[in-house]
């Protein structure tokens, strides 16, 4: 029978927050959630932001003080850039410059050290050594110079962290690129979130039926990574030994498996720009259905808030500058942007606005669910990727994405059927804030409702509240769509005061309202990514509770009854990470040089190889899937 992948747990950081326990959810609806759930949040998010004393003090009422939840509401989510990772009003530069001389006999001279000079003297330069360590430069004709100077940013807002987070203080980081550092968090977090061991989910698979696919659409650019490797000799700089390979876009996966799993199994990441989460669950996906695995680790991590990408995307004209938001709002007279509504997806809008986010899911075989007794918060039922054909231009958008959304809908509708389809599934937009996207994606959405014949449907686009954050963006929506089921409420995109008029929904409900559609009230989410170059994928998730009728069809009353008894622990547990979380008493997992396997360690022979801490063996009695050809 087919293996269904369900997702038994979720974790990671970004704008909103912590993702385990639908936190991040949480903050964008904090506004109509009950109030013993909403100072939860508020809890989770002061320990993030260092804001109140670490401790497992449950009674601790100061983050219930209105200021602090001020300062919290102010300080997540999309903003000005600044108070985390860099003053946008004071980023360093290289100026160039060409001094002349005064004249034929006032030539340009300075005095430097002699080791500073270049390693090939200029043709012209004339040498006057000085007392041994310094030396005299004559340069008689013009020359060019990089004056080290400062400029601004003419983009000011991004999806940051909540302010005070800093992964890299959580863990032995030893100059990880941050990606990597909320890439060890959010795996934790992920992990964490599951309820049960991962030594006891070891025991229970073999050591290849593991699957780790994650990693970065834009790779790590930042001062650790590829982006110092390519600056430090501009800067002056030496490039170190670890810039390099820390810069893989796969280094997320190679983390994961190296210093939080220990695990030998299927790893990777597949690039596909703005869709990688998505390409990367696919895989994940096929892995767990066809067998080759039982557990899958799904996840990318993306810190692209630097002023060199912010500055390629700027020149793109795809980011929203202050220039132009001030335009939209020129009415307001405004004399400082709006930062917090930045991204107006499907309204008068300018550009998108870049973030950094790092989310994983944790997908099992519903048999092995059922065994562990794991909770599940839903279910990948399928992921479909698309091209686009050809194209005018490669950042365009094309025709794949009609052919994705058309067959995840129908997907679903194959499972629930088509009085569901039109009336109980809801969709996750790509909604990036653009002017094209507002006009190509909703055209997109507004026909394939119209084709099944959904008459308002519900649509969701969370970068109004976190911002985009590239290679992640599927998963922050992903994230999103599971707080929607355990609390009820579809996220209003609240940034927009208007539905713009070359939009077209006549066949979709968009606003700036949370709707509450109850915990039961939604089967289906479309989960929808479009990335650069003519990456499209879309996902159909299926609800919890359509989940459990599938599985009493497939197993029967009895071994349900059974899985619920089993999975009353596992919730418990899954409790007590949480809380231990809000209170700041969880580290990072982070195993450097832990248990490292020698090849002397591994036992096999023809037919079984043994991996310790494993407690079945890989099989290597195999048939050939050729049988038939032979």
């Amino acid at each position: 029978m087919s293996k269904l992948p369900v997702i038994v747990g979720y974790g990671g950081i970004n704008a909103a927050g912590r993702s385990s326990a639908h936190h991040a959810y949480r903050r964008m609806v904090i506004d109509v959630i009950k109030e013993s759930n909403a100072n939860d949040t508020y809890r989770s998010l002061a320990t993030l932001m260092n804001l109140r004393r670490r401790s497992s003090d449950e009674a601790s009422a100061d983050i219930l003080d209105n200021s602090l939840r001020e300062y919290i509401d102010g300080h997540t989510l999309v903003r000005g850039i600044g108070d985390n990772l860099f003053n946008p009003d004071h980023i360093r530069w290289n100026r160039r410059m060409e001094v002349s001389p005064q004249g034929p006999h006032a030539p340009i001279e300075f005095i430097t050290k002699a080791k500073s000079l270049p390693h090939e003297i200029p043709e012209q330069w004339q040498l006057s050594p000085l007392d041994g360590k310094r030396v005299k430069v004559t340069i008689p004709t013009d020359v060019d110079v990089l004056l080290p100077t400062y400029r601004r940013s003419k983009v000011k807002a991004a999806g940051q962290l909540p302010t005070g987070f800093d992964p890299k203080l959580l863990y032995p980081s030893r100059n990880h690129p941050r990606g990597i550092q909320m890439t060890i968090f959010g795996a934790s977090d992920a992990l964490g979130s599951i309820g049960i061991e991962w030594d006891q989910i070891k025991q229970s698979v073999k050591p290849d039926q593991i699957s780790v696919y994650a990693g970065s659409g834009m790779s790590q650019l930042d001062i650790n990574g590829n982006g110092g490797m390519m600056m430090a000799r501009m800067i002056g700089k030496k490039v170190t030994s670890k810039q390099c390979p820390f810069g893989f876009a796969e280094m997320p996966a190679d983390f994961i498996n190296a210093y939080v799993l220990g695990s030998v199994g299927n790893t990777g990441t597949a690039m596909g720009a703005c869709a990688s989460f998505l390409y990367n669950m696919r895989m994940g996906l096929m892995d767990i259905q066809t067998g080759r695995a039982r557990v899958a680790i799904v996840g990318n991590s993306e810190a692209p808030i630097t002023p060199e990408i912010i500055e390629g995307y700027a020149a793109m004209g795809a980011l929203a500058t202050d220039q132009e938001l001030l335009a939209l709002d020129e009415a307001l007279n405004l004399d400082v942007p709006d930062y917090r509504r930045a991204c107006r997806p499907f309204s008068s809008n300018c550009g998108f606005t870049l973030a950094e986010s790092a989310q994983f899911i944790v997908l099992m075989d519903d048999d092995l669910a059922l065994e562990l007794g794991a909770s599940i918060h839903g279910a990948v039922s399928d992921v479909f990727v698309n091209a686009d054909g050809f194209k005018k231009s490669i950042s365009s958008p094309g025709v794949g994405n009609y052919i994705t959304m058309a067959k995840a809908l129908a997907a679903g509708r194959a499972i629930v059927g088509e009085e569901a389809i039109r009336k109980r599934s809801f969709v996750q937009a790509h909604g990036t804030g653009t002017p094209q996207n507002r006009v190509t994606e909703s055209h997109i959405l507004n026909e394939v409702a119209k084709t099944f014949g959904i008459e308002s449907w519900p649509v969701a686009a969370v970068k109004s509240y976190l911002g985009h954050s590239i290679g992640v963006a599927g998963g922050d929506q992903i994230i999103n769509t599971l707080g929607i089921w355990c609390f009820g409420w579809i996220p209003g995109i609240a940034t927009i005061d208007h539905v713009a008029e070359d939009v077209e929904h006549s066949q979709l409900s968009i606003g700036n309202k949370h709707v509450e559609v109850g915990t039961d009230g939604m089967d289906v989410s479309i989960i929808n990514a479009k990335g650069f170059g003519g990456n499209n994928a879309s996902a159909t998730l299926l609800a919890p509770h359509v989940i459990r009728r599938m599985l009493a069809k497939k197993h029967g009353a009895v071994a349900m009854k059974t899985y619920l008894e089993k999975n009353e622990s596992v919730r418990e547990t899954a409790l007590e990470h949480d809380k231990a979380m809000t209170a700041g008493n969880v580290e990072p997992i982070y195993r450097f040089n832990h248990n490292v396997l020698e090849g002397e360690d591994i036992e096999f022979d023809d037919r079984t190889l043994q991996v310790p801490g494993y407690g079945q063996a890989v099989d290597l009695d195999v048939e050939s899937p050729y049988q038939d050809m032979l």
